[in-house]
């Protein structure tokens, strides 16, 4: 695609250009991963090791208790993971109800109640079983060093840190592993963590069995049972990763590949195949047209998914007629070009925080992405292996009549996930892997930078750099203060309730995008990284 690269957009950034290449939110993890290409590794040692090495240095948004997800291209063919845990064996809803009273709509938000089995550990063996050039130890290597010296806390990481402390300081084990001083650190502070670098140590030596019958599952059981907790050591042993096929949805001419559910991912396929409806092209790529088409289809997306969308034996209805492209013709109908709406579900049946992606130049790529889900997960850390576990349970409901029954609690089910990790085809053949982080903000991420890039002609790095909103609920949305004040006042004029924010990955996401220019050997990939994030594009 001939790309612009003569941005508008008060970010300074360049894309990168080379044939090998790690692209992350953390610079020390684009290191890690570099390490291993440098080494004779590949693109997918390298996503390895800048996912165990972010694990040490954003602890906010994951750790070695997180679930994952990854999408790669082998050089063939296209493959997709899913990482993530279930529900211990005695959830129930009673089991909620009698914790926690019958009014309970969910399980806890926070505390050890809100853990369900941690997956990305898992992940991170079956990819380099699988596909992997280097030992596995050697992949733990670089997060086993940053572990042990430290490394000073950046920016971003230190103000989502400290903003978590009020709410989580007193929940077991979170005070000993993330307030070393009785605070959270500060910005450039040398923060260790040596329970983190013992695990890590055991996962590579093991290749992860430690984590999951060994001595770290044994510590986290007991930990768990300490806790009044039910997540005992025959969960942590039956869990497995399942490789799944990635669905899909054509837009212009390219293809868009997304986890199926019970993640999120189909939320940017159904709003692509509406805005297929629309010529966007023919809009300015940052008016106020352009955006509230956007934002409606979004809505409407949402509006499906949070009322079908769960793990695929509870759904009352496929991906398939979710995406089905009569439905989404009717659903696209319902957008009105001078009105912002509030959408309820349709009716599809006929008669979502870190992000990193690698690159080779064998070909192989690499879309990978990992969470806690909310801020330090549900707060719980066992200490001795620093394991910050997270609190994916809080996605399930206890109300078997409620609008979200089609997530029903129950034993050894998936809870609905945010985390989707994206890879892009144009006839068969691989263009670009990208994701960007942020709960329910990664569908409205992929949605915005896809649009800029293919209706548009955006680099990725320009894409990346552009003013984002959020839909919220309702008719509320927010958008960065970097948009054109025209377009804010003509969102406004058609009924949206915006709220101008500073830019902040947690209100609009962080991407990190590789393009594949032509033959990797020759022409290499184009990376981007978001400013909003103290991120990194490296290769070579």
């Amino acid at each position: 695609m001939p790309f612009s690269y003569t941005s508008p957009y008060p970010s300074t950034r360049l894309p990168v250009f080379a044939r090998n290449l790690c692209s992350t939110s953390h610079p020390l993890a684009a290191q890690a991963g570099l390490r291993m290409l440098q080494n004779g590794g590949n693109a997918v040692d390298a996503a390895v090791a800048a996912a165990a090495a972010t694990a040490v240095c954003e602890p906010v948004s994951n750790g070695l208790g997180s679930d994952a997800f990854c999408i790669l291209w082998d050089g063939q063919a296209l493959h997709g993971l899913n990482a993530s845990g279930r529900a211990p064996q005695a959830w129930t809803p009673e089991y909620f109800h009698r914790r926690y009273g019958t009014g309970a709509a969910t399980p806890p938000r926070r505390g050890i109640d809100s853990v369900t089995v941690p997956g990305a550990v898992s992940a991170w063996v079956a990819l380099s079983e699988r596909f992997g050039k280097l030992p596995f130890a050697d992949l733990m290597a670089p997060a086993i060093e940053i572990a042990e010296r430290g490394y000073l806390v950046p920016v971003v990481v230190q103000q989502k840190w400290a903003a978590a402390v009020p709410e989580l300081q007193s929940q077991p084990g979170f005070a000993q592993s993330f307030m070393p001083w009785g605070r959270a650190p500060q910005v450039g502070e040398l923060f260790r963590f040596p329970a983190a670098a013992r695990a890590l140590r055991a996962i590579g030596a093991t290749r992860g069995e430690a984590f999951y019958t060994g001595e770290i599952a044994q510590a986290m059981a007991a930990f768990a049972q300490a806790q009044g907790g039910s997540l005992g050591l025959a969960d942590l042993a039956a869990h497995r990763p399942e490789w799944v096929a990635p669905i899909a949805r054509n837009y212009r001419g390219y293809t868009l590949h997304e986890i199926p559910p019970s993640g999120q991912g189909i939320a940017a396929l159904i709003a692509l195949g509406i805005l297929e409806q629309f010529d966007l092209a023919g809009l300015p790529v940052d008016g106020p047209e352009a955006q509230h088409l956007q934002i409606e289809a979004v809505k409407l997306a949402f509006a499906d998914v949070y009322r079908y969308v769960a793990e695929p034996s509870s759904m009352e209805v496929t991906p398939a007629q979710m995406l089905d492209d009569s439905y989404l013709a009717s659903r696209a109908r319902l957008i009105r070009m001078n009105q912002a709406q509030d959408f309820g579900a349709g009716n599809p049946v006929r008669g979502g925080t870190i992000y990193l992606t690698a690159a080779d130049e064998s070909g192989m790529m690499v879309s990978f992405i990992q969470s806690n889900y909310q801020g330090f997960g549900s707060g719980c850390v066992e200490p001795n292996f620093g394991i910050s576990l997270q609190n994916r349970g809080f996605g399930f409901s206890t109300d078997p009549a409620g609008a979200n029954r089609a997530n029903l609690v129950a034993p050894g089910k998936r809870p609905f996930h945010t985390i989707i990790p994206a890879f892009l085809t144009r006839d068969g053949q691989p263009v670009m892997s990208f994701g960007v982080m942020g709960a329910n903000m990664q569908p409205q991420g992929h949605l915005q930078t896809l649009v800029r890039m293919i209706d548009h002609g955006q680099n990725p790095q320009m894409a990346c750099d552009a003013p984002r909103w959020r839909f919220n609920a309702g008719l509320s949305i927010n958008v960065e203060a970097s948009m054109p004040a025209a377009t804010v006042q003509g969102l406004q004029a058609r009924g949206h309730r915006t709220e101008v924010l500073q830019d902040s990955y947690q209100d609009f996401g962080a991407g990190q995008f590789i393009w594949r220019m032509g033959d990797p050997q020759v022409h290499g990939y184009l990376a981007a990284s978001d400013a909003r994030r103290d991120g990194l594009a490296a290769g070579f």
